[in-house]
């Protein structure tokens, strides 16, 4: 049986299982950082560190999306440190509200919407703060126009082909609170939906601009239009339910294509 080696012990390797199982494929965690395993063990990656990287870092996913003709919500990226001028100057480019966003998180981490330059700027101030420690890395963050009501969705892409969509939904006592992220890891609901065929041909435009195997692509569509915000190259595997038939069949063949092994 061909084994493949998940970093993570999450969900997604519990809901992979069972169904790569039944097709000679045993999933198991491999219980250390990627880094350190690639480093280990001569095994070829579906989604290789460079991947990762190449996704999780949004500035640079924007515009490698940007020049490929993705959709993609206005974008400033900021590199502290910056003076007041010049955040009025990246702040006044906008129509406010504006959300700030680390350039290396996840999950929703750090995520602040600012109504104003006043609210805006003591976020910029508390991000440079932050950055003040040594030991952090990526001392950037982007600033992005705020879509209201827009839906928020995350498609799935495996090797190359949409495998389906989730949309991501806050409960109507956290609207009625003010809440406005849709990270499922923040209290959201995601519920399996069929994306339209312009939506799913933006999806695998994605991952093909970024080469990557296996891809999560999230989506903001409001009216007629729809951007892609971010993507995730470790992108959770929700329900079976919430996605297309053959979803399993394609990780399967995906996985024993890596490894040199077509069927």
């Amino acid at each position: 049986m061909l084994r493949l080696a998940v970093a993570t012990d999450a969900e997604t390797l519990a809901r992979i299982r069972e169904p790569l199982a039944d097709r000679g494929i045993e999933a198991v965690h491999v219980p250390m950082e990627g880094g350190v395993a690639d480093a280990l063990l001569d095994v070829p990656w579906v989604n290789d560190r460079a991947a990762v990287l190449r996704s999780r870092n949004k500035a640079g996913a924007l515009a490698r999306l940007g020049a490929a003709g993705v959709p993609t919500p206005r974008t400033v990226h900021v590199s502290n440190p910056v003076g007041a001028a010049e955040l009025r100057a990246v702040f006044e480019r906008f129509d406010p509200p504006v959300v700030v966003k680390p350039n290396s998180t996840t999950r929703g981490v750090g995520v602040a919407k600012a109504p104003d330059l006043d609210s805006f700027l003591g976020i910029c101030d508390y991000l440079e703060l932050v950055h003040a420690y040594r030991a952090t890395g990526d001392r950037s963050f982007l600033v992005q126009e705020y879509l209201p009501d827009a839906r928020d969705f995350r498609a799935m892409v495996v090797d190359g082909e949409y495998v389906g969509c989730v949309e991501r939904r806050l409960p109507a006592d956290a609207r009625a609170a003010g809440r406005w992220k849709h990270n499922v890891h923040r209290g959201a609901v995601a519920d399996g939906v069929e994306l339209p065929a312009a939506r799913r041909d933006l999806a695998e435009e994605a991952a093909a601009a970024l080469d990557i195997e296996w891809l999560g692509v999230d989506l903001l569509a409001t009216g007629d239009r729809a951007v892609v915000t971010e993507t995730n190259a470790r992108s959770t595997v929700d329900d079976a339910a919430k996605y297309e038939a053959d979803l399993d069949d394609r990780l399967a063949a995906l996985v024993r294509r890596t490894a040199g092994r077509d069927p």
